[in-house]
């Protein structure tokens, strides 16, 4: 990885983006300094009066003939101001390496304004919900529409614009909660962010027949299609699981363990899937947004995702 971040690159950079715009340069002044004269160039009209337009000697079909038409001055003075243009630019911003440019221009300078900017204009107003309580904020129609937003801008590439989650993220519209759905746990997960663990368990719980075999009892709880004989014997192997998701398999939303009571699968719950999760386990994680997004911010959106769940239940009337 250092053989990126040395010395070299930023050579190499500057002098390819620098050649670049000279052999643009000398291109054109090659291009418009020569001129081909062929066998039958015998015009001697012109073009507004600066140039010869000949032929270069090359004709087709008898008569297709090859004109050799210098190009036109505006042109030429376009490319070269372009071409001077490039060279400020480089100087004054950067572009060259780790050469800053004379004015110090950065993007994350030009991107911390404008926060601070937004934060002058809208702080007030997310300020003014972070007094209230999460239930009244989320009976609130503008704070609803500001915590979709939200949602919408920071929320919806793993859980989905509609919030109904995919495989590995949960559906934040049902009332399947792992670490609970209560207003203030919805925002404290928002705040903090989660780690799910679960280790993998297939040498803890023997062969991989003795796998399959909790793999029924785990689907016979819930009450899905598995094999009785299968599932009776995996009953006894379950206990290497009790521990995080109860003798019951109702789960523990202390420590995120899911209730394998209900049909509800964050990962599938098809009889290779959970063989899969048991053996190999699972990992995910949820970041933080306490410090990118800040508190108040988080408040509305937590009283946004609490309300996709708690549709017109428990909703304070305005």
């Amino acid at each position: 990885m250092s053989d990126f971040t040395s010395g070299f690159w930023n050579i190499y950079i500057t002098v390819l983006a620098l050649l670049g715009i000279a052999g643009c340069a000398l291109l054109l002044w090659m291009q418009s300094s020569q001129k081909v004269t062929g066998a039958g160039d015998a015009s001697d009209s012109s073009l507004n009066g600066e140039a010869s337009v000949g032929t270069t000697g090359h004709v087709w079909d008898e008569d297709l003939t090859e004109l050799n038409t210098p190009m036109p001055r505006w042109w030429m003075w376009l490319f070269y101001i372009t071409i001077v243009f490039g060279l400020i630019y480089l100087f004054l911003y950067p572009g060259l390496g780790s050469y800053a440019g004379k004015l110090g221009w950065k993007s994350s300078g030009a991107y911390q304004e404008e926060l601070l900017k937004a934060e002058a204009e809208y702080g007030p107003l997310f300020n003014k919900y972070l007094k209230q309580d999460l239930k009244t904020v989320a009976a609130d129609p503008k704070a609803h529409a500001m915590g979709e937003r939200l949602f919408l801008t920071y929320c919806s590439q793993c859980h989905g614009s509609d919030a109904r989650g995919s495989k590995g993220f949960p559906n934040l519209t049902d009332h399947d909660w792992l670490f609970g759905g209560d207003p203030e746990t919805i925002k404290t997960t928002i705040m903090n962010g989660r780690n799910g663990l679960m280790p993998p368990m297939g040498a803890a719980v023997g062969t991989d027949k003795d796998v399959e075999n909790v793999a029924h009892y785990v689907l016979s709880l819930s009450g899905s299609t598995a094999d009785p004989i299968k599932a009776a014997f995996g009953k006894p192997k379950f206990a290497n699981c009790a521990g995080c998701h109860g003798s019951d398999g109702a789960g523990n939303q202390m420590i995120g363990a899911p209730n394998l009571t209900d049909k509800i699968w964050l990962f599938g719950g098809s009889k290779e899937t959970i063989m899969e999760t048991i053996q190999h386990g699972r990992s995910s994680t949820m970041p933080p947004f306490k410090d990118f997004l800040g508190e108040p911010k988080v408040h509305v959106l937590a009283a946004y995702v609490w309300s996709l769940s708690n549709v017109n239940q428990d909703l304070p009337q305005k």
